[in-house]
Order: structure tokens, then C-alpha cells, then sequence
């Protein structure tokens, strides 16, 4: 599903992925066993990193419009944020009591 998200992530805008996505994967993360609002956090930071990922990452598009770089040149940089992002995302979806601790502290 992280792949699945994230190519997703790379194509569409986040709010409309969300709303086309959620409502059918929602369901299903759920009768997998995953928790709904662990499952919200692994979605959002999945299209959040599409969003900053080639070919057409939006954040990049921007960024390239405020320094006047090239694409190219703001992507090669990129590239090492988005292995920590990946990291990151891999830590979330596959330690959820690291992303769950704080909601579960709330009673959430």
C-alpha cells in the first residue's frame, strides 16, 4: 500500500487523493488489523513524500519557481531528504507504537 500511496502521491494532489482514497482503503487497512488513525498517519506522509518526489512532485515545481533553479538541479538535491522521508515512512508504518504512542496517551 506505501507504494502504492506514494506513486499516487507523485500524480495527484494530496486533498484530492485523499478524498478518492480513503473512503476505499480505509476499509480494508481496517479489516487487515490496522488501526484507522495509524492508518491516516502512514497515508498522509505517503502523499506528503509524493508530493516532494519526481516527475511531477508539486513542491518541486514551486521550488524551482522561488529560486529559479532547474528541475533537475532541485531534484538530484531532493533526493537525499526524500531517502530520510522514506526511512521514516518505514518506521511509521511498520513500528506503529512509535506513531501511536502520543493518540493512545490522549485516549484516541
Amino acid at each position: 500500500m506505501n507504494v502504492f500511496l506514494l506513486t499516487v502521491g507523485m500524480f495527484m494532489e494530496s486533498g484530492a487523493a485523499i478524498i478518492l482514497l480513503a473512503p476505499i482503503l480505509a476499509p480494508i487497512a481496517h479489516r487487515l488489523g490496522v488501526d484507522p488513525l495509524h492508518f491516516g498517519f502512514v497515508m498522509v506522509l505517503n502523499l506528503a513524500i509524493g508530493m516532494a518526489t519526481p516527475p511531477v512532485g508539486v513542491c518541486l515545481f514551486v521550488s524551482c519557481g522561488i529560486t529559479g533553479l532547474s528541475l533537475e538541479v532541485i531534484s538530484k538535491n531532493a533526493m537525499k531528504f526524500i531517502g530520510a522521508e522514506i526511512a521514516v515512512l518505514l518506521i511509521v508504518t511498520y513500528i506503529e507504537p512509535i506513531s501511536m504512542w502520543l493518540p493512545k496517551l490522549l485516549g484516541f
